[in-house]
């Protein structure tokens, strides 16, 4: 009944936002909503994703994860950076063109302390002018990765972030509120008609698009409402109400294989879910333990990796759709290596032994912070290592809640213990490195700081020798797997469902693709 009141209501919102004229409407849904429709605000990987439709980067790639030609045509490299000649006759929604000046300006913006893109344009030190569609990105020595690490770092129109007081990015992890929050003005394929955040987000096709004709999608709108129900998710593909969902839940994939029309596609995601330990403060905010952290103990964090049973988790809550890993990157990027990747094990009579030998053989009290409505089964692995982590006397209090109000934990600083789940759009290792685990990376809450892996993230910033740098990244990620400032769960498997009548390309970043998807 709960779940029929609330098909109905839905399908009325969705009914009465689509009352247009459009050939192919597209109705999809996830867990969760993009967090923002600031482009600069938020690095995670659905607000991602829905900036993508509107907002456009020079470099992109496409569903095979192809580095692709977008707002730059083509690009050369010299040892103090790389020039980009920018298409021509290209309009930003209000009918602006698009030019050098809103390269420079975009990288301005991405490269501001509020930016959750900083790390990415870091090694930009500025932007040169050639002329009104060539530009040059300076940068602080050779940079062998730059257009890699450009794919999520999207135009803005200079004119229109001035008028509407948006020179700056949202800070997010303050809860601040600007015009670019919820109002867009890009280049890309489709304009933002409406935006009701958690409730209803309305795009259609823009018909002045540079790209249209070049590409296989006939999408004329797009109608995104996110239902944070796993149950009502399934409902709403299974009645028809939507064609696709992102994030089936695992346990009915076969029930919706098995339904007439519809169809599951599964690929390995470039995503790593792992659990932060926060060793940087001298006493933890929610432990019972005072005066002193236990996660400084190395042998305390080892004792967390063997005591969660990674196998047990990929076998009943990912319904096999997981690979158990010791590494918080995933095969298919540069660094994660047949060496480095495998689980740590599971043994709790040796976890318990390095639990006593540190000091804490009667356990210790803390919390765990856990988004519900991000990843694959989330909530489910956390509940999960509760669980595991009492058998070896450390009692875990769950605090699961919406990622909205769970990331700006991590970004503050503010949580002890904290699942997490990474992506790496660059397909290299730096990405995780500047992120992750340098000392002033904006997610690293861990207070993890290595001197080395401080000075390797800055080495393979500019070093082009393939062989050495390759070395350096694995000399890195050897040091970090010994010093364990994470606890490894695994790679996410990427599981889509959807209706017959829509072929979406599943792709390795979870990313939906408008421009590819076609409606039959």
């Amino acid at each position: 009944m709960k779940i029929a009141k609330l098909l109905a209501t839905s399908l009325v919102a969705m009914t009465a936002a689509g009352a247009v004229s459009a050939e192919n409407v597209m109705r999809w849904t996830s867990q969760g909503d993009a967090l923002t429709m600031d482009p600069h605000s938020q690095n995670e990987g659905p607000t991602i994703a829905m900036n993508g439709q509107i907002y456009e980067s020079l470099v992109t790639r496409d569903a095979a994860l192809v580095l692709q030609p977008e707002l730059a045509e083509s690009w050369t490299s010299a040892p103090d950076g790389w020039t980009f000649n920018l298409r021509k006759g290209v309009k930003f929604h209000d009918g602006s063109d698009f030019t050098a000046e809103d390269v420079v300006f975009s990288f301005n913006r991405a490269m501001h302390e509020a930016s959750d893109f900083k790390e990415q344009a870091k090694n930009v030190a500025s932007v040169e002018v050639i002329d009104d569609y060539t530009v040059k990105l300076m940068t602080n020595g050779p940079n062998p990765i730059l257009p890699n690490q450009l794919t999520s770092i999207y135009m803005m129109d200079k004119g229109w972030s001035e008028a509407n007081n948006v020179v700056n990015p949202q800070d997010f992890k303050a809860n601040e509120e600007s015009f670019a929050v919820r109002n867009t003005n890009g280049t890309g394929p489709f304009i933002l008609e409406s935006r009701a955040p958690d409730e209803l987000t309305v795009l259609n096709k823009n018909p002045n698009w540079w790209g249209n004709g070049q590409f296989p999608g006939n999408l004329d709108r797009i109608e995104y409402r996110p239902i944070s129900n796993a149950a009502t998710r399934v409902a709403a593909l299974l009645s028809g109400e939507v064609d696709f969902v992102l994030d089936p839940p695992l346990q009915d994939l076969k029930r919706i294989e098995g339904a007439a029309g519809l169809q599951v596609k599964t690929v390995a995601q470039i995503r790593s879910i792992f659990f932060g330990m926060d060793q940087g403060v001298d006493e933890l905010r929610t432990s019972d333990v005072k005066g002193a952290n236990p996660f400084k103990d190395q042998r305390v964090r080892e004792a967390f990796n063997l005591a969660i049973d990674k196998k047990a988790i990929q076998r009943v809550v990912m319904e096999g759709l997981s690979f158990p890993t010791g590494m918080i990157t995933p095969p298919g990027v540069l660094g994660n290596t047949p060496e480095n990747d495998p689980s740590y094990g599971f043994d709790v009579n040796k976890a318990k032994e390095l639990m006593a030998a540190a000091g804490y053989g009667d356990g210790f009290q803390i919390q765990l912070d856990c988004p519900n409505n991000r990843y694959n089964n989330d909530e489910k692995i956390c509940q999960a290592a509760v669980a595991m982590l009492a058998k070896i006397g450390v009692k875990v209090n769950l605090d699961a809640i919406p990622k909205a109000q769970h990331f700006p934990k991590i970004q503050k600083r503010t949580s002890d213990f904290y699942m997490l789940g990474w992506g790496v759009p660059t397909l290299d290792s730096h990405y995780v490195f500047s992120y992750l685990l340098a000392s002033e990376g904006s997610w690293n809450a861990t207070g993890y700081n290595n001197a080395r892996v401080n000075e390797i993230t800055d080495l393979i910033t500019t070093e082009t020798d393939i062989e050495k740098r390759t070395a350096l990244i694995d000399e890195a990620w050897t040091l970090v797997r010994a010093e364990m400032p994470y606890v490894p769960i695994h790679h996410q498997v990427l599981a889509w469902g959807m209706t017959d009548k829509v072929d979406v390309p599943i792709a390795s970043d979870d990313a939906f693709r408008p421009r590819y998807t076609v409606m039959k």
